[in-house]
């Protein structure tokens, strides 16, 4: 059992940036140059990834063609699971998503692996791996080792490691999956129309609302803050589910991310892991909060302990006209 094999994601026909962030990972647990790295790329059309994987870091790319077009748990885990078997890499990463959640769990089970989710640190320790995640609402780190398992299955978290910058020519090989047999097919796939006109993975100063609002009547004097700041508007999945902001409003694991931000305003936002999947890469994080222990302030440029009403009020009265 030897080497790292990343299995990419694409959705839609677009490779998800979890990909590359998964290779940088790769190489913080690779020991030498000839501990192998290969991206295993799962599609009704592989090849068109090769480019995009093609980056500094990777020695080699495996093209697994598959029957369906669409995400398939039940094809991804038969296909995964072959691959690993034929190959026995001492390491496999996915990425913590909505996807990884539908098969990771049942390929680790099945092929008898170490597992764990949401991993946003790996160590070695002599032959073994420790993984370390969050616990108990993110307050404790947990570090894991998975004795007696020659397999180890981390899904990683998002925006955690940087993408490689260089390029490569990695060797490209294929691999034919076994077939499985869907338990559910798709008829047609539609866009739900975000009912807003704003890319919040685009803007650069975003001023996010949580819980800590506490209702919905006060969204108004956040979204008229926000205008006079300077910011685009965003919240965290709360606000979202209960209908008070457009869902393309909503930074986090299930939302946007707030890819091209460079400050972020975290206002009434307890911090759960899925809202710091969107922002805790902003380079400055300015979170205000009256809970000196919310664990945004975990990952927080700068924190302020204070009733987000009054600060709020503090900066009209500093940038109003």
């Amino acid at each position: 059992m030897s080497g790292i094999l990343v299995i990419a994601e694409q959705r839609r026909g677009e490779l998800r940036p979890a990909t590359l962030e998964m290779v940088s990972a790769a190489q913080t647990v690779r020991r030498t140059p000839d501990e192998r790295v290969a991206v295993a790329i799962l599609a009704d059309e592989p090849d068109r990834f090769i480019p995009e994987v093609s980056v500094a870091g990777v020695d080699e790319i495996v093209t697994v063609p598959l029957a369906v077009k669409d995400f398939d748990p039940e094809a991804l885990e038969a296909a995964t699971l072959a691959l690993i078997e034929a190959r026995r890499p001492a390491l496999v990463l996915v990425p913590h998503s909505i996807d990884s959640f539908g098969y990771a769990a049942a390929l680790a089970v099945k092929g008898g692996y170490g597992f764990a989710t949401d991993v946003f640190r790996i160590a070695r320790e002599g032959d073994a791996f420790l993984a370390t995640r969050g616990g108990y609402g993110q307050k404790v780190n947990v570090e894991l080792d998975f004795p007696d398992k020659d397999v180890v299955l981390l899904s990683v978290r998002a925006n955690v490691f940087k993408p490689p910058e260089g390029r490569a020519t990695p060797a490209v090989s294929a691999f034919a999956a076994p077939a499985a047999r869907a338990r559910v097919s798709g008829r047609q796939y539609i866009e739900v129309s975000a009912g807003d006109d704003i890319d919040m993975s685009g803007a650069e100063f975003i001023l996010s609302i949580g819980r800590g609002i506490g209702e919905q009547a006060n969204v108004e004097q956040f979204r008229e803050l926000a205008h006079t700041i300077g910011a685009a508007l965003g919240c965290s999945r709360p606000i979202a589910d209960a209908g008070w902001l457009p869902k393309s409003r909503q930074i986090g694991q299930s939302g946007k991310t707030a890819s091209a931000c460079k400050l972020y305003l975290a206002m009434g936002i307890s911090g759960a892991i899925q809202h710091l999947a969107g922002m805790k890469h902003v380079a400055t994080i300015v979170a205000v909060n009256a809970d000196p222990s919310a664990s945004i302030f975990s990952v927080a440029t700068y924190g302020v302990k204070a009733d987000i009403f009054e600060f709020a009020e503090a900066l009209r009265a500093q940038f109003g006209s």
